[in-house]
C-alpha cells in the first residue's frame, strides 16, 4: 500500500505587495522592496522607522490588523470538516495595546485561543483546532505539523491559517533588541546590519492525495517531507556551529526520502542579521558542500512576517518551482563571502525544477525544514 501523501490544494496570501502568490512573487523577480518609511504609529523614539506594512489597514480600530487580513481572505473553499492549525508569534496583540491606551477592550481579549475561534468562525471550519506559535517558524512548524496528521491518517484536510502585524508593541520589541536595519533588510550581504519587520496573513489548505483526487481538486504541491530541531543556544540568537538547523534539514530529507543532490533550489530564512545568515550558509555548506544551489531569502522585499514567514516562503517557493526561476534576493549588492556562488542578486533560471528546500529559524533556537515537490498540473 502506498504511504499517505501530504498535498497542497489552496492557498492565497496577503502581504505589503497585495492579495495573491502571483503578486508578491512578481514584486521579488522585479527587485521591489515594500520596506517604506512607517506611517501607523509615532516611530520617533526607535532607532529607526521603516518596515513593510499593508497602507491601508486600520490601526487601533473596530477590527484588529490581523482581522482584517483575514477577512480579505475568507470565504474560501475550505471543506468545513477541516483541522485549523493557526500560526502566529502575536496575534491580535495590539487589543492589549489599546486595553493599555484605556480604550475598550480586555486585555484577555488578545488571548491566541480566542483568536483562534474567529478564524475558525470566518473560515467556516469545524474541525480540531489549535494554535501553534513558535516564534518565527510557526507557520512552517505548522505546515509540517499538517502533513504530519494527514500522513499518519488522523487527518484528510487541514488548514493552515498564519498571521502577523506591525504594531507599536513589536517593533518596540525588536528595537530593544538592537535588531532592526536602519535601511531595508540586506540578506547575505556585506553590509547587512539587521531585519526589517513586514506583516501578512495567508493559508494552506493540505490534503490528503486519495481525498484531493476524489473530490477533484488540483493538486500544487506536495509537502513531501519536513524536519524540526532546537539548537537551545540562546532565547534570541542561532548557535553559531548550526547544529539546529542541520538537524533539521537532515530529518526533512529522511522524511521525504530525498537527498542533497535533488534539492534544486533553497529558500532561505535569511533575516538579514549577522548571526543569522551566517549561520545559514555554514548549515548549507555543511550539507551540500561543493554541490552549490540557489539560495534565496525574500525578506528584503517583504519583510520579515514573523509567525506567517515560512507559510509566504512555501508558497513563493512553490511558484519558483512552477516557473523554473528563483527570485533574486532583494538589496543584495555586495555579497558575503560564504554565499558567493549561492545567493545572487538577479533571478536563476532553472532547468525543470522539481523539488525545494525551505528553513526557518527562530527565537529559543528553533529551525525547521520543509521539501516540497511540484505537481506540475496544479494552478492556484
Amino acid at each position: 500500500m502506498l504511504p499517505v501523501r501530504a498535498v497542497i490544494v489552496a492557498a492565497d496570501m496577503l502581504t505589503p505587495y497585495g492579495k495573491g502568490v502571483e503578486s508578491c512573487f512578481n514584486a521579488l523577480m522585479e527587485g521591489r522592496s515594500a520596506v517604506a518609511p512607517l506611517t501607523r504609529f509615532s516611530a520617533i523614539e526607535f532607532p529607526t522607522s521603516i518596515a513593510a506594512t499593508i497602507p491601508d489597514l486600520v490601526y487601533h480600530g473596530e477590527k484588529t490588523i490581523v482581522m482584517q487580513m483575514f477577512e480579505r481572505l475568507f470565504p474560501a473553499p475550505i471543506p468545513p470538516d477541516s483541522a485549523l492549525i493557526l500560526a502566529t508569534t502575536k496575534g491580535e496583540i495590539d487589543l492589549l495595546e489599546m486595553n493599555l491606551l484605556g480604550l475598550a477592550t480586555e486585555a484577555d481579549d488578545s488571548r491566541l485561543d480566542k483568536l483562534l475561534s474567529k478564524v475558525a468562525v470566518l473560515a467556516d471550519v469545524s474541525g480540531k483546532a489549535t494554535v501553534l506559535s513558535a516564534a518565527c517558524t510557526s507557520s512552517s512548524a505548522a505546515l509540517a505539523r499538517a502533513a504530519s496528521l494527514i500522513r499518519s491518517g488522523k487527518e484528510e484536510s487541514v488548514l493552515v491559517a498564519a498571521c502577523d502585524a506591525v504594531t507599536e508593541f513589536i517593533y518596540a520589541g525588536f528595537s530593544s533588541l538592537m535588531a532592526l536595519d536602519s535601511s531595508p533588510a540586506k540578506p547575505f550581504d556585506k553590509g547587512r546590519q539587521g531585519l526589517s519587520l513586514g506583516e501578512g496573513a495567508g493559508y494552506v489548505l493540505v490534503m490528503s492525495d486519495e481525498r484531493a483526487k476524489r473530490e477533484g481538486r488540483p493538486i500544487l504541491a506536495e509537502i513531501a517531507g519536513w524536519g524540526m530541531a532546537d539548537d537551545a543556544n540562546h532565547m534570541t540568537g542561532p548557535s553559531r556551529e548550526s547544529e539546529g538547523l542541520i538537524n533539521a534539514i537532515s530529518r526533512a530529507l529522511v522524511s521525504a526520502s530525498t537527498d542533497q543532490t535533488e534539492i534544486d533550489f533553497i529558500s532561505a530564512h535569511g533575516t538579514g542579521t549577522n548571526y543569522n545568515d551566517e549561520m545559514e550558509m555554514r548549515a548549507f555548506t555543511a550539507l551540500f558542500g561543493s554541490r552549490k544551489r540557489p539560495v534565496y531569502s525574500i525578506k528584503g522585499g517583504s519583510g520579515h512576517t514573523m509567525g506567517a514567514a515560512g507559510l509566504f516562503e512555501t508558497l513563493i517557493a512553490i511558484e519558483a518551482l512552477k516557473r523554473g526561476s528563483v527570485p533574486p534576493t532583494v538589496n543584495h549588492v555586495n555579497c558575503d563571502d560564504d554565499a558567493m556562488g549561492w545567493v545572487s542578486s538577479t533571478p536563476v533560471s532553472l532547468d525543470s525544477p522539481g523539488t525545494a528546500l525551505v528553513t526557518n529559524s527562530g527565537f529559543s533556537g528553533i529551525n525547521t525544514a520543509l521539501i516540497l515537490k511540484l505537481n506540475a498540473g496544479g494552478n492556484w
